[in-house]
């Protein structure tokens, strides 16, 4: 059985005591749309697939700005306050008396009182990062009134609201324009654009997968498309599809993931995939809902229409023999295609395939080519590599094999390369938990504090890892694979003041700096003005960390002095130091 990832970032242990059971479905009347002087629109909808996670809400448009009214869609009280400079960055929790609770994400602000008690918070604790759970009843909203201002913080690249609703006591989230919590102009059907068939034999007794043959589709007439090449298609004994499509809404250019796909195979329904909601838990099987590889490499949905045993997603209402069709030599078989987005707009695919009477794909053992059984635990050691694979941690069979290459002369000069490059699996491979890779070589002594593993890509740029060097070599757990060697990182992170050395600030908001590294990324940042540690907001996106003057800060006419440290993953640090009069 699989093991899950827990995210426990998601997880609000305290709510399920406080609040009553979650109704089944929520009623759509009881929430208003939560942002306010702004058009209705959304650059993101509910469940599109990202890297390693489907999207667990709906981005609201801003009208491009920060700063809008953002609304109590119900009664309810804060339950949770978040500050951080990745993920949702600043983040209200809202827990309702009907079971659900609502989130509010990249905000600008939050309401006086909210913001007065997260400073306390923040300076009490000494962290600018904070996850506040306050008092029960501290802290009550009710319908329509403002509770925040939008904003662009955390893993943001534009002004938005992230918007969910959440069943409380599980925290499963919920499709909120499905079930139509959340309107928005839509009366464009989902936009099919290719068609992907990949046939299927064993090796070993594992079922391995043909690489895929691809097909383009066309339009015909509104919802109504039609293959654009052979008709009928001549497949294998055994195969399943994959559906390239996305969607669009009314008024804007972003793009959209489906709620919903159906295969029918001679009129009969054979598959469907539904994204009404999902529990944080869950969110990782989005690697294996889509085609991974094409999935990754294109801005479309790429959906898998069959069901690998490993997924133990709740979001197939039709599932027969797992979407696998099987088709002898000479048999003809209809298929319909019907894609639908959550505003009830469809598109549909009609067309028929054919066995083949050709030799069906046949995987080829190879003597020096393993086929790693997901069921169980994998091991392959080396002299300066070892690679464990825990049961349960990838989704279907893979062929293994471990290539060992010369070192490369990085793009990066500001590293220095300590070992062979690794080749293990390889990235187009995902996992649901991580595998362990032990790395050894020998890294002279003032780098060994500095080491970490990286991967590398095919265009020669490295990415960093992480992993710290003992007895000669770095063990590190990690979902990345593919090309894997050890570097070491010595240059520190950049710090630039937005402001001269003694500048004048005493009409300004605050003061900010410009913040980067090369390579591993920050891990810290921290400021004092006149020896006592000060709030930072850092934005990762933007490059830069953030001071906001508040009355009780410093003394007004007076020269003080700033220090500002920041440190990044690989054990290297700067400082900034100078004065400002305020």
């Amino acid at each position: 059985m699989l093991r899950f990832l827990i995210r426990s970032a998601a997880a609000l242990p305290l709510l399920a005591a406080m609040l009553p059971a979650a109704a089944q479905t929520p009623d759509t009347a009881y929430y208003i749309y939560p942002v306010g002087g702004a058009v209705r629109a959304l650059s993101a909808n509910f469940g599109e697939m990202r890297p390693d996670h489907f999207h667990s809400g709906v981005d609201i448009k801003t009208d491009g700005v920060t700063g809008k009214p953002v609304l109590a869609a119900a009664d309810g009280e804060v339950v949770r306050i978040l500050v951080s400079p990745s993920g949702y960055g600043r983040a209200l929790y809202v827990a309702h008396p009907n079971g659900t609770t609502t989130v509010y994400g990249h905000l600008s602000q939050f309401r006086d009182d909210i913001e007065t008690y997260v400073r306390e918070e923040r300076y009490r604790q000494r962290r600018n990062r904070v996850d506040l759970y306050p008092a029960r009843g501290r802290f009550t909203v009710r319908q329509g009134e403002r509770i925040a201002l939008s904003g662009n913080t955390g893993q943001s690249f534009g002004p938005h609201l992230h918007f969910e609703v959440r069943d409380t006591p599980t925290q499963r989230t919920l499709n909120t324009v499905a079930a139509g919590i959340i309107r928005v102009p839509d009366d464009i059907a989902p936009l099919l654009l290719r068609l992907h068939y990949f046939e299927v034999d064993t090796l070993g007794g594992l079922p391995v997968a043909a690489p895929g043959r691809s097909f383009p589709i066309r339009r015909t007439s509104g919802g109504d498309y039609r293959l654009d090449g052979a008709d009928p298609l001549p497949v294998g004994r055994l195969g399943y599809f994959v559906l390239e499509a996305t969607d669009r809404k009314n008024g804007v250019n972003n793009t959209f993931g489906l709620y919903r796909v159906t295969l029918e195979v001679d009129g009969e329904p054979v598959f469907q995939y539904r994204m009404d909601g999902y529990a944080f838990d869950e969110t990782r099987y989005c690697n294996v809902v889509a085609c991974y590889p094409l999935q990754i490499a294109s801005r479309n949905e790429a959906i898998r229409l069959a069901v690998p045993e490993s997924n133990r997603l709740d979001c197939y209402p039709i599932v027969r023999n797992r979407g696998l069709i099987a088709c002898s030599a000479g048999e003809r078989r209809q298929l319909r295609i019907v894609a639908e987005d959550d505003s009830g707009n469809r598109s549909s695919l009609t067309f028929a395939v054919t066995g083949s009477d050709q030799k069906a794909f046949h995987a080829d053992a190879d003597t020096l080519v393993r086929v790693i059984d997901p069921s169980k635990r994998f091991a392959d050691l080396h002299d300066d590599l070892c690679v464990t694979i825990p049961a349960g941690a990838l989704y279907e069979p893979v062929r293994y094999e471990m290539i060992r290459h010369a070192r490369p002369a990085p793009r990066d000069t500001t590293l220095t390369v300590l070992s062979s490059v690794y080749r293990v699996l390889s990235r187009e491979t995902p996992l649901h938990e991580p595998a362990e890779v032990t790395v050894r070589a020998f890294v002279p002594r003032d780098l060994q504090p500095h080491a970490a593993l990286a991967t590398i890509n095919g265009k020669g740029r490295l990415s960093y890892l992480g992993g710290t060097y003992r007895s000669g070599g770095i063990t590190l757990r990690t979902r990345t694979l593919g090309y894997l060697l050890m570097v070491a990182d010595t240059v520190p992170p950049r710090l630039e003041p937005r402001f001269g050395d003694g500048a004048d600030l005493s009409r300004a908001r605050g003061f900010s700096l410009a913040i980067d590294d090369n390579f591993s990324g920050i891990a810290s940042v921290r400021s004092e003005i006149d020896g006592r540690w000060a709030i930072l907001d850092r934005d990762p996106i933007r490059g830069i960390v953030t001071h906001t003057f508040d009355d009780r800060d410093l003394p007004t006419g007076e020269l003080h002095r700033l220090r500002v440290t920041a440190s990044d993953r690989c054990g290297n640090t700067t400082s900034w130091e100078g004065s400002f009069l305020r």
